[in-house]
């Protein structure tokens, strides 16, 4: 969590100083909340599953990591089909903390099989 509230104010810093003249499709905060939320619900499924049984972890995941896929595609379909001039800034936005918090959920399970 705390992690995630560093990355998320270097990342506003970053983007305030540099890009502030930019309109970004989403918010930034969104793209941390969306990210952190759905993370928080695969460590949390993590755990349990590793709780009941350790050998369904690694099944569980894969299948958690595929639908954080497809529901990301589906939370940016919005700005894709969007008439944005420059989509690219706002996909790259995306994929820092979706990239950042992917790093903390193989740490976790990581934590869990070992």
């Amino acid at each position: 969590m705390l992690t995630t509230l560093v990355l998320f104010g270097c990342h506003w810093g970053i983007l305030n100083h540099f890009f502030s003249s930019i309109y970004f499709f989403y918010p930034l905060w969104q793209l941390y909340l969306f990210n952190f939320v759905v993370v928080l619900i695969i460590v949390f499924v993590i755990h349990y599953k590793a709780n009941q049984k350790k050998s369904k972890v690694l099944n569980s995941f894969l299948v958690l990591t595929i639908l954080k896929m497809i529901v990301s595609i589906l939370f940016l379909l919005p700005l894709l089909l969007s008439d944005s001039s420059d989509k690219k800034i706002d996909v790259l936005n995306f994929f820092i903390p979706y990239f950042a918090l992917l790093f903390f959920e193989v740490y976790s399970l990581k934590k869990i099989l070992s």
